[in-house]
């Protein structure tokens, strides 16, 4: 849902605040000129901005460039704190690693992305950095598609209108009739498996973590490499998931 920016509520200031924090995500040190361009927002209110974070202390300056400080992980910790989801899933998903040998991660859906919140890595096979906070197009991940057959007709219309079906890999469903039918199949199922369509050698299995009204709150997953194990033998690892999801949900 579009945040309603007339309806008296809304400090544009503190948002164009955001939107440079967030910015920093992308690009992690720029210049003020460089912040302006990447935001929209002119110099001088980059400046500004800028200038309140430095004097804040969530971001530092070197010459001209300017890089978030790790203070700002306050402000991410503050919501974790905040989940008693994070708390219940880190020892259910340090013993689901241990069992299957794989790492294993929870997230949620925000917008048209997954974020995770807990990850458990035992031998990185991708080639990007996963940790708590990592983000990716929920369309192209198993547990992305998990939340997303678990939203209602209202928040899956939504998300449509919103998200960029773009390839990832040439094996990514981009297709919106295509992506449908395959979250009717996982609604159905109850399961997601994705080959290689966030990455190149990579497979995948999620599940979802419901709470007591039994809507889905939140996926499970682990991930495998297609060299090491074949992708139709992720089948395998469910009764595994299926057990640690159920924990969870039911301390939910």
């Amino acid at each position: 849902m579009q945040p309603a920016t007339n309806s008296g509520l809304f400090v544009q200031s503190f948002a164009r605040g955001l939107e440079i924090i967030e910015a920093f995500g992308q690009t992690p040190t720029m210049t003020l000129t460089e912040v302006a361009a990447a935001t929209g927002l002119s110099r001088a209110t980059v400046r500004r901005f800028v200038h309140t974070l430095v004097s804040l202390g969530y971001m530092r300056a070197t010459g001209q460039h300017f890089a978030l400080t790790p203070k700002i992980m306050n402000l991410g910790f503050a919501y974790l704190a905040s989940q008693p989801l994070v708390e219940l899933v880190d020892p259910v998903l340090a013993g689901l690693s241990k069992e299957l040998g794989q790492s294993t991660s929870v997230s949620v859906l925000d917008g048209t992305d997954v974020v995770y919140i807990a990850r458990q890595e035992t031998t990185s096979i991708m080639r990007i950095n996963i940790t708590v906070g990592t983000r990716f197009p929920a369309y192209a991940t198993s547990m992305g598609r998990v939340l997303l057959a678990g939203l209602d007709d209202a928040a899956l219309e939504e998300y449509f209108a919103n998200a960029d079906l773009a390839e990832v890999t040439d094996r990514t469903i981009t297709n919106e009739a295509e992506l449908r039918s395959e979250l009717a199949q996982i609604q159905q199922q109850g399961y997601a498996v994705v080959e290689e369509e966030l990455e190149v050698g990579l497979a995948s299995v999620a599940v979802p973590i419901v709470n007591r009204a039994g809507s889905t709150v939140a996926a499970m997953n682990t991930s495998v490499a297609v060299t090491s194990q074949a992708p139709e033998d992720l089948t395998e690892l469910l009764p595994a998931l299926f057990t640690a999801a159920a924990e969870v949900s039911n301390a939910l």
